[in-house]
């Protein structure tokens, strides 16, 4: 537990933390907006198990599931955005940190698949017949 004076002892580290946030990570409403009129400028990874990606995606979202490091398929040049399930889930954070670690820029989507679908943004259904058998790695 905290206190008021523990904080108020403390604002420099709060506020690069906080600084931190804003810079590594993006919102689902500047998520739709990027897919709307940049999507080229970004990759998009979904790093859920197999069937919660066919079951509903983000569009134009690659799936490399969580443990998969096969960065391969992602342009180095372009800003990765990372997402899991919700932000209780630590998959997305740790992928971007695996990434980050091998010179990719990376972020991470606050809130996740979760928060996305929460504002009834558009979502894409993979059949499973069209999905790449040596794509399901989990």
């Amino acid at each position: 537990m905290f206190s008021h004076n523990d904080i108020t002892k403390d604002l420099s580290r709060a506020k690069k933390f906080f600084e931190d946030i804003v810079s590594f990570t993006v919102g689902p409403f500047s998520l739709d907006d990027i897919i709307h009129n940049r999507i080229n400028s970004i990759n998009l990874v979904d790093v859920r198990d197999y069937n919660n990606y066919i079951d509903g995606h983000i569009p134009y979202a690659i799936h490399i599931p969580y443990k998969d490091e096969n960065f391969d398929v992602i342009d180095k040049s372009k800003v990765t955005i990372v997402y899991s399930y919700s932000d209780s889930c630590p998959r997305a954070y740790n992928t971007a940190l695996k990434l980050i670690e091998k010179h990719f820029p990376a972020v991470v989507l606050r809130g996740g698949f979760k928060e996305w679908k929460k504002f009834d943004f558009d979502i894409v259904k993979t059949d499973s017949d069209d999905y790449d058998e040596a794509d399901k790695n989990d």
